[in-house]
Formats: C-alpha cells, structure tokens, sequence
C-alpha cells in the first residue's frame, strides 16, 4: 500500500490583507474619480444653459450674405421643368451633331421608323 502524506501550503508566500486593501484602494480611487467627473459635467452642463442665449457674432453679422457663385438651385422643379423641355425639344427636331464629321439628329419617332423599316444591323459571322 501507498504511504499517504499530508500536504501542506506555504502561508508565507502572499499577503492576502496587502492584495485586498490595494483592490480596496482601487475602488475608493475610481469612486472619487468618478464622483470629481459628475460634478465637472454638471458644471459644463449649467454653463451651457447660461450661454445658449447668445448668438455667435461671426453668425449674425454674416446673416444675410449671399454665398460665392456657384449658387444652389433656388428653384429647382422650374429648372427640371427646363432641363425636360430643352431635352424634349431636342428629340423632336431635326439638326446637326457634328457637321464636319456629318452626323445629324432626327426626331426620336422618325428613327423609330427607320429602324422598323431597314431592320437592325446585324453582325457579320466570324468564318473559320
């Protein structure tokens, strides 16, 4: 049979006492430390809601300035309303592309036509 032998812990090795009132020390830090921060928000807080009143003086004196060119659209549906009436006048009218290089426009419902009556162009078979 096994001889059995007691077993035995070094008690000298940690100091249970210094580990609990360093932990002890750290909670009673970060309390302070919280409680410090709680009251500087609550004064930024109160002197935010004294000086909300004022306005900036860079902003009032610059109130009505118009901004640099180029402006946003101050009516923009009468600029849409626009922009499709030019497109729109564009695909119904007759007129050159590049002159030089002979390219012309027609109306969008004359190129319909065309293309119904001569057919779609069609690729040329690769012969091999």
């Amino acid at each position: 049979m096994a001889k059995t032998t007691e077993v035995h812990h070094e008690e000298s090795d940690v100091d249970i006492r210094a580990i609990l009132a360093f932990g002890g020390g750290l909670v009673m830090v970060t309390a302070i430390i919280c409680f410090l921060l709680w009251l500087l928000f609550g004064y930024f807080v109160s002197r935010e809601a004294q000086s909300s009143t004022r306005e900036f003086p860079l902003a009032v004196e610059q109130q009505n300035r118009m901004p640099p060119e180029p402006r946003l659209q101050t009516n923009p549906k009468e600029d849409l309303r626009v922009l499709r009436a030019r497109d729109e006048a564009l695909l119904k009218s007759y007129g050159w592309t590049d002159k030089d290089a002979g390219i012309a426009r027609i109306p969008i419902e004359e190129a319909m036509k065309l293309t119904v009556a001569r057919g779609l162009p069609k690729r040329e078979e690769n012969k091999r």
